[in-house]
């Protein structure tokens, strides 16, 4: 029987959790959930589930949360901020993390977990985008285990040697292939992005996320963590790194080999699947997804990113190329950006202008430890406000 912490529950990726684990009571129970401000989503999932801990933002939503829960009969201690979500995490009554809070909030929780020894199912990217380095070393020191959610490194995990240390070279891999579905703008020109709307953003054709992800997947700066992802997981450099433009979501990614031999992991666009795949490792265990239909689909189409239209793809190869903290600047800036147009402050093409400008203006210093990582995203994110009126 596992403990599982799930940080951030209510979002896309818990709730996809929380669905597998219902599936399988004799193998899981649920230790804490955690979520910012959704209070009454919370409570609902407290009263499914009885997490022995529950963890909101701050005290008043802590307040309500626990006499919603009094009120239902329940014992789960509720808790908020900072330090208690990485209480949940490190706590010796869990045993796995499944770190799914979105942004560089996620950071902090994700890294004591690692610090922890604990199973880490790693959902939130931000925390090796912006700490790589110092989120493998918190590994590699801990005995902790690592498994990728993202649906692409989960593919790729499932495409490597079972014996796999992040070395290419060894086992004879010459390229990973990501995949990308191009998002909902593929097809259209780019001179007519500068009046995409919100809604129109965040409307993917093939994945259900949140609202922030979803534009990253627009902008294909989710592609572009997602390759400073691969470079820390699986020990590659970015020329080892090749995105891939794959509408039909079907191959979510994919490992070239020496002999000529390119391994690929199919499923349908379910974020169930992986969740599954890294819960269960090494066995499997029902996902509750359906089996891909290849004769339904018929065809599947692959064509290369066009630079142009997705200028955060290549800020992220940058920032990766760069080193130092450009990643976490890069990550802080898109976070600010992202923000300001779903709020309809700038319009979608001003996104990528104002990462460069933050990454432009801000040296990409050495990170030596989590003090000095937070204090690059603060710079970052102070500067990215300033631009924004200015």
């Amino acid at each position: 029987m596992q403990a599982i912490t799930i940080l951030g529950a209510t979002g896309s990726i818990g709730l996809s959790t929380l669905d597998v684990l219902a599936r399988h009571p004799e193998r899981y129970s649920v230790y804490a959930l955690t979520a910012h401000s959704k209070v009454e989503e919370l409570a609902q999932l407290c009263i499914r589930f009885r997490p022995k801990l529950a963890v909101v933002g701050n005290a008043e939503a802590a307040a309500v949360l626990a006499q919603r829960l009094r009120t239902a009969g329940l014992t789960t201690e509720v808790s908020y901020g900072p330090q208690a979500l990485c209480t949940a995490a490190t706590d010796a009554a869990c045993d796995t993390v499944m770190a799914a809070i979105v942004g560089a909030a996620g950071l902090a929780p994700t890294l004591a977990a690692a610090r922890a020894g604990k199973k880490i199912l790693l959902a939130n990217k931000e925390a090796l985008v912006m700490s790589g380095q110092l989120f493998m070393d918190a590994i590699a020191a801990s005995g902790a285990s690592l498994l990728p959610i993202d649906s692409e490194h989960n593919a790729i995990f499932q495409c490597l040697p079972p014996d796999y240390g992040r070395d290419l070279q060894r086992h004879g891999i010459r390229k990973i292939l990501l995949t990308a579905s191009g998002g909902p703008f593929l097809e259209r020109a780019i001179e007519t992005l500068d009046t995409v709307t919100p809604e129109q953003a965040v409307a993917h054709p093939k994945w259900s996320m949140g609202r922030k992800i979803s534009v990253d997947s627009a902008t294909m700066m989710n592609k572009g963590l997602e390759v400073i992802e691969a470079h820390w997981l699986f020990g590659a450099t970015s020329e080892q790194i090749e995105v891939v433009i794959h509408p039909q979501s079907v191959i979510h990614s994919m490992v070239s080999y020496a002999d000529g031999s390119v391994l690929a992991q199919l499923g349908n666009p379910d974020m169930r699947t992986p969740i599954a795949q890294a819960l269960a490792y090494p066995e499997r265990i029902d996902s509750g997804v359906a089996p891909i239909d290849l004769i339904q689909i018929g065809q599947l189409s692959f064509r290369q990113p066009d630079m142009l239209q997705f200028p955060c793809l290549q800020l992220a190869y940058d920032a990766l190329a760069a080193g130092g903290s450009a990643a976490a600047l890069m990550n802080a800036a898109n976070e600010i950006a992202v923000e300001a147009f779903l709020e309809r402050q700038i319009g979608f093409r001003r996104i990528p202008q104002l990462i460069a400008e933050v990454l432009h203006r801000l040296p990409a210093d050495a990170v030596h430890n989590l003090d000095d990582l937070l204090e690059q995203d603060r710079r970052a994110r102070e500067l990215a406000r300033a631009l924004l009126v200015a």
